[in-house]
């Protein structure tokens, strides 16, 4: 038994022997604050990292292992990589080495197959500072000066990550961006509004970080752009969706919420059982979020959508979106349209097309904020607000919510005394 036991250990060693895991190939996403590599393989692989100085360098070493072709190079804005080299380290080993460009923070892990792409090796490089680096602009927040409406638009998915596939092989990640940055050039043009783009090129944000990025800019609203798919490819049309604090509002919003929220996955995120975080924001569904605005400006953008075609639902949907779970920003995602029907990824591919829905989503804003501008900015100032009284509203109380006094208040609404009857509608000065 022992001589059969050794015989069928020395067959299988040869068996692996004789099958070394193959690297299919190298993808490269460079990102502003990080760079990944991303090997695809036959199977789950054995490696070891080291990293060297003078000069920079990562050497990665996989056990039983060959290259099937020759590996991608980055491209010569990457900040952190220079050059990809390959060979062989022994008759059965690989070595693959990245020539640094810099001192980096460097991260690997293994992902499992999915429905996207096969076995992966992902190696990140990060600043060698210890936290990676989130880019921002300068934000005014000088005490008494006025600030823009700041606007996060968030281009959905992006490199590891491709999004839905139209029939024609069209990614929503790429329409998806196109759309985003008209509607940012557009915001930047109005007075007052600024727009912070979460992605600007192509490369994987993992859904923490898109929130992340809003925060840091200290946006009013978190606006998830998107061109998704459905297993019906007759389903068309536009729609505009707000987070669920119970369940989805029909079977499409459901398909679509799990759709979205497994990006994560697929573009490559290491699920850490110690990362605590990462693991509320993606499977704690019950995250409330700031759904009184985000319900009114969802309302706006999806009457703005309907000037421009049909949309899927008359109603603004809900479903449980980890994307939307800021509880500190109001947050709405918007289906452009189905990229899975041939006939709207045709539109979409269109620029005239991508023009008009970044426009009637710029509408949808532009109505929601002329009348409920955030306090402090300068569309506030030029806006004329109205209270409509409700049933236990005192004047006092009134003036004490919007910080004004009872005579400005009275004055400013040619009141003779502080008698005010439900229904009735004071306008609220702009200076307060």
């Amino acid at each position: 038994m022992r001589g059969i036991y050794l015989t069928a250990l020395i067959f299988l060693s040869l068996r692996v022997m004789a099958n070394p895991v193959e690297l299919e190939n190298v993808r490269i996403w460079a990102a502003p604050d990080n760079t990944r590599i991303v090997f695809d393989i036959s199977n789950r692989v054995e490696h070891k990292l080291e990293k060297l100085s003078d000069p920079h360098r990562v050497v990665l070493d996989i056990q039983n292992a060959r290259l099937r072709n020759a590996p991608a190079q980055p491209m010569a804005a990457d900040k952190y990589l220079k050059e990809v080299r390959s060979a062989m380290r022994n008759p059965n080993d690989l070595r693959v080495v990245l020539d640094l460009k810099t001192d980096a923070r460097i991260k690997s892990f293994l992902l499992p197959p999915n429905q996207q792409y096969g076995h992966r090796l992902v190696i990140d490089l990060y600043s060698a500072d210890e936290q990676p680096e989130i880019q921002t602009a300068s934000i005014n927040r000088t005490p008494g000066a006025l600030r823009d409406v700041v606007l996060a638009i968030d281009p959905g998915h992006g490199g590891e990550d491709p999004g839905a596939r139209g029939p024609s092989g069209m990614h929503e990640k790429a329409i998806v961006l196109q759309i985003s940055k008209l509607l940012a050039d557009m915001i930047n043009q109005e007075r007052g509004m600024r727009a912070v783009l979460t992605r600007e090129g192509d490369y994987f944000l993992p859904l923490r970080k898109r929130m992340q990025i809003a925060r840091q800019h200290k946006a009013d609203l978190f606006i998830s752009v998107h061109a998704d798919a459905f297993k019906d490819p007759r389903v068309k049309g536009s729609s505009v969706y707000i987070l669920s604090q119970r369940g989805a509002s029909s079977e499409a919003a459901r398909w679509l919420a799990e759709r979205e929220n497994a990006s994560d996955l697929i573009g490559g995120v290491n699920l850490d059982v110690n990362d605590n975080m990462l693991a509320s924001v993606l499977l704690d569904l019950s995250q409330t979020a700031s759904l009184e605005m985000s319900i009114d400006v969802a309302d706006r953008v999806l009457a703005g959508l309907k000037s421009v075609g049909k949309v899927h639902k008359r109603q603004v949907q809900s479903a449980g979106f980890a994307v939307l779970k800021s509880p500190d920003v109001p947050s709405i995602l918007v289906e452009t349209a189905y990229i899975s029907n041939p006939e709207e990824e045709r539109k979409l591919r269109d620029r005239n097309y991508q023009g008009k829905l970044a426009g009637s989503i710029l509408q949808g804003l532009r109505n929601y904020f002329n009348e409920y501008a955030p306090e402090g900015t300068l569309l506030a100032a030029n806006v004329t607000r109205k209270h409509v009284i409700a049933r236990g509203d005192t004047l006092s109380a009134i003036a004490q919510q919007y910080r004004i006094s009872m005579q400005r208040l009275r004055e400013h609404n040619n009141l003779k005394t502080d008698v005010i009857r439900v229904g009735q509608v004071l306008s609220i000065p702009s200076d307060s």
